[in-house]
């Protein structure tokens, strides 16, 4: 080895390697440059293409938007329909299955099959869809699509396969469930109403058949029109002309009565005897005014009829119908039982509620035991067998969007004890007062898969919080919440100055996270500038937070010299604080021109009681400069084995101790660079007028970026295209900045239509924080949709036209942000012999820097002695900014960070275990010995990626990622036990490399980007999974295992389980005598083809789905299916088997009784004469 690395060397120094890399370096993907070849590492990959394969797992979060609401009582599974078109389907904890429909129509109804696994929804491009759920993954059967007519209203009856669809025109179809074709009995509209009605009767609102007789269908209308529809005589039984609109209808159970919702927030109860007028209106909400009338109310949109055995009074659960004049007034759910009135309030609006009962049977004692309540962001379950009407604690996570979610991060295979020291810190802090019952949704089946891990997500969210979550197997459960506004003072009242519309509502917003789940260090970044780091104690403690404050804003066009010491204001005092003797307070009225040395927020400075848990030990805030506010931090990284925590933003880099709680390090960019900067950039005169930046500043990176990207974007994008070329590079350099002029395309101009994500530039902020929107309020969605037609060809293609203007723009503007950072053991010189800790920076301008560290191995002189830094000058380039970097050793193992073994110091102390600090370190040297000193180190930056040998940086292989896209997102992540380079582009591209030789293993165009939140979230882990955030309110999990692929199945949960159906209660003899004989309707009878004719073909057009009918058949085959299958037509034969000896024992009944009636007329005729009758 000692023998390759003096041939390393030699080839270095005999042909250096240019830092942008030679134009054939570039070319072929993963193609070994002119340096040295790495084939003498022997290096054997393993993972190839046929390891990778994208699918979705598991969604977890609230449905955005929801639509819809449908029950299987006897299943006990809750399906929810969505705007976008998802249907989620939910049961017992682990059930939780998300399915889309292609064409993204909202979910207008859904209406289950009930015991049969299966689900019908309507949308609302008028098509209605068959979902077989007899699989673990929903599929659609069969689509009927009407091509004339707006579907308003499904109803499907208990144990029959005929579908009553209203629509807008005020018809009524059939559907047969099992063909999904149209019957040709229509009722049509103008036959339900009077002939001598003039008007018509609006859309049908409402459809269900009578509990008393199913021959006849009550259809509403929306005008107030009610009519009964005898479907053997095919005429109306009765018609009802009401003044107002209707909303909804529900029938008593024994058929008497039903009662009607309306527009003016009535309730109107019908009795069958007598429909010339409601035997009972009432206004719930309604009160009598003085002049005798009531006060105008709000429309009861739905209202739910329910009756009990255990008492007399029916339930009557109704939404909406508030008072007009109450305003402020929150969306209501109102239950009345008896005299008994209960309003319940909610906090957001009603989307549907349905209320659960013991019976699927609608003509038998409902017994009513909970209402579902779907919120337009919630989701609440209330127990109705209680007095108080407490809610049931919902074991899904619907509350992900408590706040909105600001950034996540996903760590896969923690330490197996982090989960339950977490949970049980948070258990501490759980709500009470929930109904002790068991969850009513608790249909399905899952067990938890062999093949499990632990796993946890982090969420940041705009108030300042943060979230732990379980995201073992494919659960996800609360584990801890973290609150980092209590770090900081409540602005008071009186001082909300024009420095308390800085950041709007959201001052405490989390930008970025960083977890070390070993030494439990958690440190988070805050949109006011500022980083929390906390430490992990399961004790209380009463501490001081530690305050830093840092001078980080070096403006370049301020730069007059490069050796003039006046003009480098980065540099901090070693204290940390700032030079002004008495700096005035955050939150004070002073102007923006002569602000300075402050910062956004003002921590607590007294003792504070801080609860087991999360506790903060340090913040490092950025001040304002001159009037200038601090611009947002970039990156962060820190280490807990170093002690040390790295921040950069556009302006440079600082170092902070937080050990010793000093700062080490306060520099520009170009400062780090010295004599080795590879661009000879001009200085500039100081400003003449220094426009304030405080009004885009600290509103978001969204906004901030848009401005700066005015002057930076293209000097960036023509440098990245220059930078692989050093040759062009000089030619170009060697022209005046003025000897062409500055002609800007308009394909570029900034000042034009609004930059797609596509066009974003991510040169000067990492792709986590230059896509953070606007956060304002908590209701305030936090990303904006995206156009991402433009094309970015044709940019870079203007550029190439226009290079000596491109680099005189170079000279314009020499600002560069510090975009990703990391520190590792490593070599920060060429001639360094063994590995020290070092701090890798990555910069806007692809430009990568190694800053070696002198940190005291002793543990007392850690504490006492300085940690000096020292930047060399080392310098590497690519094309694009800089994402990500990742070390692997000689044999292609990753090489984690070294870490610091979790301590408590809180702990009471034990004098026989003293607590010190333990160190687990992972050096290069230490797993390679044929191989020697030395390890590689991946970097990757949006448009590239390089493999850099170490110490010689000698690039061995190069990989152009995208020339129309750039990179999002990229991880070196872990994949069956070997690793891999994943990235995630802007044009929804995810791509796999092969390490070290980047070879491309995977590309796959997945997800278009039809926003900044995706971009903002979206982030890999090991194990071949990554998650982002798809709307809002849900977080979606997906993997790029082919392994994990094939196994999704067994880790889902079964969404069908073959369940008896409950049987009919005994109507008795002369219940059925006299109550009509509904038992002999005969649907089939009446609907089918031979009696009804076929429907017109232009009417509706039938789809049939993935697999038809034969698909349900096969993926419900096996065992299980067959006997579902057979145990559902035994139950079918047996039920009418029933039906006919009931009505054969009538038929004798009757028979004997006018035998009998007929004898004791002939015995007492027998004996009379003729005359006597």
């Amino acid at each position: 080895m000692k023998k390759f690395r003096k041939v390393l060397d030699g080839l270095t120094t005999s042909s250096p390697v240019n830092p942008g890399g030679s134009p054939g370096c570039g070319s072929a993907a993963g193609t070994p440059s002119a340096a040295p070849t790495p084939r003498e590492l022997e290096i054997q990959e393993t993972l190839m293409s046929e390891h990778f394969q994208i699918c979705k797992t598991v969604r977890h979060g609230f449905p955005y938007q929801p639509t819809a609401l449908a029950f299987d009582p006897v299943q006990k599974i809750l399906a929810i329909g969505s705007r976008s078109g998802g249907i989620r389907i939910l049961g017992r904890p682990g059930v939780d299955c998300h399915s889309q429909h292609e064409s993204g129509a909202a979910v207008l109804q859904m209406q289950f099959l009930i015991n049969e696994g299966a689900l019908v929804t309507a949308c609302a491009d008028d098509t209605l869809h068959l979902w077989s759920l007899r699989q673990r993954l929903p599929a659609i059967l069969h689509s009927l699509k009407f091509n004339r007519e707006r579907i308003t209203f499904c109803h499907l009856p208990f144990q029959s396969k005929w579908l009553y669809v209203g629509t807008e025109r005020g018809n009524t179809h059939i559907v047969n469930i099992e063909s999904f074709i149209l019957s040709g009995y229509v009722i049509m509209w103008n036959k339900a109403i009077e002939l001598s009605t003039k008007t018509h009767p609006g859309p049908v609102v409402h459809l269900s058949d009578s509990p008393k007789d199913e021959g006849k269908l009550l259809i509403g209308f929306e005008s107030g029109t009610i009519v009964m529809w005898d479907l053997r005589a095919k005429r109306a039984d009765f018609r009802i002309y009401y003044d107002e609109a209707i909303h909804s209808v529900s029938w008593h159970h024994e058929g008497r009565q039903f009662m009607c919702s309306h527009s003016d927030g009535s309730l109107s109860m019908w009795n069958m005897r007598n429909t010339a007028k409601p035997f009972q209106v009432t206004f719930p909400h309604g009160k009598t005014q003085r002049d005798g009338r009531k006060e105008s109310c709000k429309p009861i949109l739905k209202v739910e009829y329910k009756t009990s055995r255990n008492s007399s009074e029916a339930f009557v659960i109704f939404s909406g119908g508030l008072s007009y004049d109450k305003a402020g007034r929150r969306p209501t759910l109102t239950i009345m039982h008896g005299k008994a009135i209960t309003v319940l309030e909610m906090d957001y609006p009603i989307v549907d509620f349905m209320v659960l009962c013991e019976t699927p049977y609608l003509n038998e004692v409902q017994e009513p035991y909970a209402v579902v309540v779907l919120l337009e962001k919630d989701f609440v379950v209330v127990d109705l067998t209680q007095s108080n009407f407490p809610i049931f604690e919902n074991p899904y996570p619907m509350d992900v969007h408590e706040s909105p979610v600001t950034c996540t991060a996903y760590f896969a295979d923690c330490p197996p004890d982090i989960i339950p020291v977490l949970y049980s810190i948070g258990a501490k802090h759980k709500k009470t007062g929930y109904s002790h019952k068991e969850w009513p949704v608790s249909g399905g089946t899952w067990t938890v898969g062999s093949q499990t891990y632990p796993e946890i997500i982090i969420t940041g969210h705009a108030d300042g919080s943060i979230k732990f979550w379980d995201a073992t197997a494919i659960t996800l459960q609360m584990l801890y919440k973290l609150k980092t506004s209590k770090v900081f003072e409540k602005p008071k009242t009186g001082d909300m100055g024009r420095s308390a519309d800085l950041v709007e509502e959201d001052p405490y917003a989390v930008q970025m996270i960083s977890w070390c789940p070993q030494s439990r260090i958690f440190c988070v970044v805050g949109i006011s500038a500022h980083v929390i780091l906390y430490r992990f104690s399961k004790h209380d403690a009463n501490t001081i937070i530690t305050s830093l404050e840092l001078r980080l804003q070096c403006e370049m066009e301020d730069v007059i010299s490069p050796s003039d010491t006046e003009n480098t204001p980065c540099f901090s005092d070693p204290s940390g604080h700032s030079p002004q003797p008495q700096p005035p307070s955050p939150r004070s009225n002073t102007p923006d021109s002569v602000r300075d040395s402050i910062p956004c927020l003002k921590v607590k400075d007294r003792m504070i009681r801080m609860p087991p848990g999360y506790q903060a030990e340090l913040v490092v805030q950025l001040l304002w400069v001159d009037g200038e506010p601090p611009q947002q931090i970039t990156c962060l990284d820190l280490n807990s084995a170093y002690g040390l925590l790295a921040l950069g933003n556009c302006n440079g880099l600082a170092v902070v101790d937080y050990l010793q709680k000093t700062i080490l390090l306060c520099m520009s960019t170009l400062e780090l660079y010295g004599s080795a900067d590879p661009f000879q950039r001009l200085t500039r005169s100081p400003r003449k007028n220094r426009q304030s930046t405080s009004d885009f500043c600290m509103r978001g990176l969204s906004n901030f970026y848009s401005d700066s990207k005015k002057r930076i974007r293209t000097s960036y994008q023509s440098l990245t295209e220059l930078s692989d070329n050093q040759v062009s590079l000089d030619l170009e350099r060697s022209k005046s900045p003025t000897s062409a002029p500055y002609t800007p395309s308009l394909h570029n101009d900034p000042r034009g239509t609004g930059e797609p994500v596509s066009n974003l530039r991510s040169c000067h902020y990492s792709p986590v924080f230059y896509l953070l929107d606007n956060v304002k309020g908590p209701g305030r969605k936090l990303s904006l949709p995206t156009d991402l037609k433009t094309d970015l060809e044709s940019r870079e293609n203007s550029f190439s036209r226009s290079r000596s203007s491109s680099v005189s723009s170079i000279d314009r503007e020499t600002k560069e942000a510090v975009t990703t950072l990391q520190f590792a053991e490593s070599y920060g010189r060429k001639s360094d012999s063994l590995p020290t800790p070092c701090l890798w920076v990555g910069t806007s301008l692809g430009l990568v820097l190694i800053i070696p560290m002198s940190i005291p191995t002793d543990e007392q002189e850690r504490q006492e002695d300085p940690v000096t830094v020292a930047p060399t000058g080392t310098v590497l380039m690519l094309k694009g900014s800089v994402l990500r970097f990742g070390f692997l050793d000689c044999g292609g193992a990753l090489i984690n960070s070294p870490y610091e073994v979790w301590r408590d110091q809180h702990a009471p102390d034990d004098p026989d275990r003293p607590r010190k600090r333990k160190l687990v370190n992972f050096s290069p040297s230490s797993s390679q010995e044929a191989c020697g000193d030395g390890h590689l180190a991946v970097v990757c930056s949006e448009r590239q990626a390089k493999v850099f040998y170490m110490p010689s940086q000698a690039c061995l292989y190069v990989h152009n990622i995208t020339e129309s896209s750039f990179v999002l997102r990229a991880d070196v992540v872990s994949v069956s036990n070997s690793v891999c380079l994943a990235c995630f582009c802007a044009n929804g591209h995810i791509m796999i490399l092969s390490l070290p030789s980047l070879r491309p293993l995977l590309d796959v165009s997945y997800l278009p980007l039809t926003d900044m939140r995706i971009a903002r979230t979206f982030c890999f882990t090991n194990g071949g999974q990554a998650l982002y955030l798809c709307s809002p309110t849900e977080i979606q999990r997906i993997t790029y295992s082919q392994e994990m692929c094939v196994n999704l199945q067994e880790t889902l949960g079964e969404l069908f389980t073959p369940i008896e159906t409950p049987e009919a209660q005994n109507r008795g003899f002369l219940k059925g005598f006299f109550g009509g004989n509904a038992q002999t309707f005969d649907r089939e009878e009446l609907f089918g083809e031979a009696s009804a004719g076929k429907a017109s073909r232009s009417l509706a057009q039938h789809i049939p789905g993935q697999g038809g009918i034969e698909g349900m058949k096969a993926a419900a085959g096996g065992v299980v299916g067959d006997l579902a299958r057979a145990r559902i037509a035994l139950d079918e034969r047996g039920q009418r088997l029933g039906e006919l000896e009931e009505r054969t024992a009538l038929m004798m009944t009757s028979a004997e009784t006018f035998s009998k009636h007929a004898h004791e007329l002939m015995l007492k005729c027998k004996d009379k004469k003729w005359y006597q009758f």
